[in-house]
């Protein structure tokens, strides 16, 4: 027998003029819904921060509307923004000068897993964040 298939999912359009607070907030409150803040706040605050720096790139370096697409499955929340640049992003080599060039490298370190690939209409770029662990009952109850 199959196994069903839970999953969720939410969308929004980040028109340049929108800015990257606006890509915060929304994922914050979606995060917050999920009850994340309270059982896994440093989780919720690298997702955070991987889509600031996602939505910055789509922003900066694609010069186009940022989409994001957070879906979560039982086995990851997928943080996905796709922009309209067919060129796949590159991790730079920063100095200890340097302003930026750090993004792609920081949502690395954060995320689980991360993947780029072209589409036809532009670029997905796409972090998986396991979930944080269902709490355990207390010590001697059970689970009925």
């Amino acid at each position: 027998m199959a196994q069903d298939m839970r999953a969720a999912g939410w969308a929004r359009s980040l028109p340049i003029s929108s800015g990257v607070k606006t890509a915060r907030d929304w994922t914050r409150s979606h995060l917050v819904a999920l009850g994340w803040e309270r059982t896994a706040p440093d989780l919720v605050d690298s997702i955070v921060l991987a889509v600031s720096e996602l939505v910055t790139n789509a922003h900066i370096h694609a010069h186009t509307t940022a989409q994001l697409i957070l879906t979560r499955d039982e086995e990851c929340l997928h943080v996905t923004v796709h922009d309209a640049s067919a060129q796949l992003p590159e991790q730079r080599h920063a100095g200890d000068e340097a302003a930026g060039g750090r993004g792609l490298f920081l949502v690395d370190a954060l995320a689980h897993e991360v993947a780029a690939r072209r589409c036809p209409r532009g670029k997905d770029v796409t972090a998986c964040f396991e979930p944080p662990p269902a709490s355990a009952p207390p010590d001697g109850c059970s689970e009925g």
